[in-house]
Formats: C-alpha cells, structure tokens, sequence
C-alpha cells in the first residue's frame, strides 16, 4: 500500500518553496460568481456541513491547491490535490483552481506540475462536478497549444476524471510505486476484476506511466524533467541537433555483404552506447499510451553540450507497433515544447509476428512516416546498424539523415530478396551488392548526407 501524503506533505516532498495563490472565486460562488444555493447547485442535504467538516480536518478551503513553487530552484506552477477534503474530488470550486492553474502556467510561461490524488468527480454537486472535465480538457488543449509542458506525479489514489484529464493527459506522466491508478475508483470496480489492474505498476508496465518513483527521488526526477522541458531550456534557434559521432573507427564496407554482416554484428555499439556518449543527461518516456511498450525502442529528452535534444532510438530488434506509436508520441511532443529530434536507426525491420499484426503494424508505422514528415522542429536521423526497410524508414527524417560505417539501408534483407527472386540461399550475399546498401553506396544514390566518422 502506498503511503498517502497530504497536499502540503507532498508540496513539501517536492518543492523547495511555495506560495498559494486565491481562488478565482469563493467556495461557496457559482460558476456566474454569485453565492450557490443552500448546500450546493444540487441543494444536496449536508453538503455544506461535510465541506466544512473537510475545510476543519484538513485546513485547505478546497480540495484542490495550486500556486507557484520552484523545484531545485526551477520556477513551475504547482498543482495538488488534497485527498483528505471529500476524497479530492472535483467539483465547480475545484474546477475553477485547476482552471486558474493551467491558465497561470499558460500566461507566465512555466511548466505546469500537477500532483495527483483524487477519487473522481464530486456526487454532491451531479454533473455540474463532472462537467469539470470539460473545463479541464479545454485548458490542456490551450496549453499544448501554447508550448508549455506538464509534468504530472500520480499519488495514491489517482482515479475517475482526475486521472483521466490532469494526471493522463499530461506530457510526462510519474507515479509513486503502489499507487492505486486507474479511472475505476476501488468501490466502483465489476466484482473478481484483477486488482493488479487499478495499480501504478500495471499502468507503467502497459505504457500509460513513464516511470515509477519512489518518494524519496520525487524531487530529483522532477526537476531533472523541469531542466529537460523548461522553456529556457530551449534554443530553437539553433536549428537541427548534430549527428552523434560513430563510435567505431572503421572503413567503408567493400561489399554489400559486408555491410551486412558488420551491422549484425553482436559486438558493434548499439543505441544505449551512443546515447550515453552523446547526453550529458537524460530522462526517459515509456509506451505509447495505447496499452503497449516496445522494450527494443527508448524515447526521451536529454541535454547535448547545453542544449535540449529529444531521441528515438531503436535497439537493433524488430520495432514493435508500441514502439512506431512511441516514436510518434515523442516527435509530436517535441514539436509542442520547439525542442529538435534524433534518431538513431536500428532494427531489422518492423516486427511481422501475428502479434504485431493485431496490434497494428501498419498503422503505427505510417503514425510514425507521418509523425517525422509533418515535424514542427528539424529532425536528425543516424544510421548506426541495421536499416531494415520501412521499418526502419519510418524514422529517418528525409533530406538529414547519416550514417555510420557499421550501417546498411535495404529495402527488403537480401536473404529475403534472394528468396523473393527464387534464388538459392547461398546467393544472398551477391543480392546483397546488387541492392547497392552500403554506407557509400547510400550517399551516392542521394538517400543519407553521409558518413559520419568517430
């Protein structure tokens, strides 16, 4: 069971400082800021006694907090949930804080940092609490829209609207471990349904989560996100991130073969070798949002020589449909935030198991043709190893792309094409020549810049 903090222990856990900000409106105002009737908009009876009760138990006048607060000295806007005022829930007064909140990071131009725990929208109040969604939803959209990223951290519980709009919809998504996370609140649930469901690590483990934190790290995690995504951190001016250097010292391949072999080779550095040498720092993203994860595929922001870069990277396996979606996700981001992208391509090709299939290869893979053709900041692609057809494609940005001496680009693998041709096994390797992949060959035919060298 995770530990539940109150709002102001968890502003406490991640902020060096805060300061409230007022209310738009007062508690007890309707949305039109004149005094609501007796007990609220629905004339529910008791309602005002248990607001008070919650207002004397927890000391907060609402059951959402927000203000301005820095995280290892980086100014943000901070938004917290009380879980102790009528179980976090969301209501009108609710609902005009999260609004000023998202408005305020809006107009000053700092990161939104949303901490999460809530049991849903507030019955007492009907669907004027539930239309408190709407509210949500159209200040996240202004928010995107503005370039202003939102980091949110997932307490025990994050369920119902509030995990479906604040804590969801955010551009990074933490959690504490342990933490109850799913829109079906604990006394909602159909009877038998797997609790391992409703859980913070089920959430991450299918994609919705990037990354599970303990609450001793929270602060570190938080700001290292704040540096990453900060508007300051930014210098779109700069233009297209450079290509990493190759990491090995080695000449053109002489045949195609060659080439081949070299790229599949088990010994040649791989994507997590050359993001290490090329960040200083970096912060991961996990899944694609749609329920699936693609191990073989890392996405994320990180800081080359100053400066912000975001990655997707392949890790020489088959990509999966999680990992195209993935990739998208993230050079959509990147396009909001103004921050380049890099590419780092390397899979033998698209996964091609029934699995895959009935996940949507294709559709992910044009999500991703599309999501690197319609990019708002420049993308950098590098070819390190194996450039296995469309599934590698997918994620080459056209007209910058480069390529290693360990690399090859085909548009089917010549074991492959020899059988297409109904060539005996053996001839792969003269296929190979013929198909024209080596790194010299695929700047001669105008299809990378060129060859990068350590």
């Amino acid at each position: 069971m995770a530990e539940r903090f109150t709002a102001r222990e968890a502003i406490a856990l991640v902020t060096d400082d805060f300061t409230d900000h007022a209310p738009e409106r007062a508690a007890d105002a309707g949305p039109d800021g004149t005094r609501e009737a007796a007990d609220g908009p629905l004339g529910w009876a008791g309602y005002d006694a248990s607001r008070a009760r919650a207002a004397a138990r927890t000391g907060e006048e609402e059951s959402v907090v927000f203000g301005t607060a820095r995280v290892d000295g980086r100014a943000c806007v901070l938004l917290v949930f009380e879980f102790g005022f009528l179980g976090g829930s969301l209501g009108g007064a609710a609902g005009d804080r999260l609004v000023a909140a998202y408005r305020t990071a809006r107009e000053r131009r700092l990161p939104l940092v949303s901490l999460v725990a809530t049991g849903g929208s507030r019955m007492q109040e009907g669907m004027v609490a539930l239309t408190q969604l709407q509210r949500v939803a159209a200040e996240t959209v202004l928010l995107r829209e503005s370039g202003v990223a939102h980091v949110a951290v997932l307490r025990d519980p994050s369920t119902g609207g509030g995990w479906a709009t604040v804590g969801a919809g955010a551009d990074v998504v933490l959690a504490l471990p342990d933490a109850q996370v799913a829109f079906a609140g604990s006394r909602v649930r159909p009877p038998g349904a797997d609790p391992a469901a409703y859980t913070a690590e089920e959430q991450w483990r299918h994609g919705h989560v990037d990354a599970l934190v303990p609450p001793a790290a929270l602060r570190e995690t938080v700001a290292r996100w704040l540096r990453l995504l900060a508007p300051d951190a930014r210098t779109p001016e700069a233009g297209a991130a450079p290509p990493p250097a190759a990491l090995t010292e080695a000449d053109a391949p002489r045949t195609g073969w060659e080439a081949v072999t070299r790229a599949r080779d088990p010994r040649r550095p791989r994507a997590a070798a050359y993001l290490d040498a090329y960040f200083e720092e970096r912060a991961a993203l996990r899944g694609d949002r749609a329920g699936g994860v693609d191990p073989g595929t890392e996405c994320g922001f990180g800081l080359h020589e100053g400066r912000v870069v975001a990655y997707a990277a392949q890790g020489g396996t088959p990509t999966r449909p999680a990992g195209f979606r993935t990739a998208a996700r993230l050079v959509r981001l990147a396009g909001r935030l103004g921050i380049p992208v890099l590419t780092l391509i390397d899979t033998p090709g698209a996964a091609n198991d029934a699995e895959a299939e009935r996940a949507g290869a294709g559709p992910a893979i044009a999500e991703a043709f599309a999501a690197i053709a319609g990019a708002r900041t420049p993308v950098t692609s590098l070819l390190i190893g194996e450039g296995g057809s469309g599934g590698a494609l997918a994620l080459a940005a056209p007209g910058n792309t480069w390529t290693t001496p360990d690399g090859y680009f085909s548009v089917i693998a010549p074991e492959l094409a020899a059988a297409i041709l109904k060539r005996a096994p053996e001839e792969a390797p003269e296929t190979a020549g013929q198909l024209r992949l080596r790194p010299q060959d695929l700047v001669e035919l105008g299809c990378v810049r060129g060859i990068v060298t350590r």
